[in-house]
């Protein structure tokens, strides 16, 4: 008997789930990478981490690279 009442409870759950799964829109591809000269570097012991592109709502940014403390 709990069995029978298994299955259909479980096919419930299922498509509950799965009818609340949320599908990214496709966006354009990555444009290409800035080219960035890095200014000097604020003491010895740092590293240029460089640049790079993050999609942010609905179009590429592009983020600034930096100095960051090596380890």
């Amino acid at each position: 008997m709990k069995i029978k009442l298994l299955h259909p409870v479980t096919l419930v759950a299922c498509a509950t789930l799965l009818s609340a799964c949320i599908v990214e829109p496709a966006h354009p591809p990555e444009p290409a990478p800035r080219v960035e000269t890095p200014p000097p570097a604020p003491a010895q012991g740092y590293a240029w981490a460089k640049g790079h592109y993050r999609w942010e709502g609905n179009q590429w940014a592009w983020i600034p690279g930096h100095w960051v403390r090596a380890y």
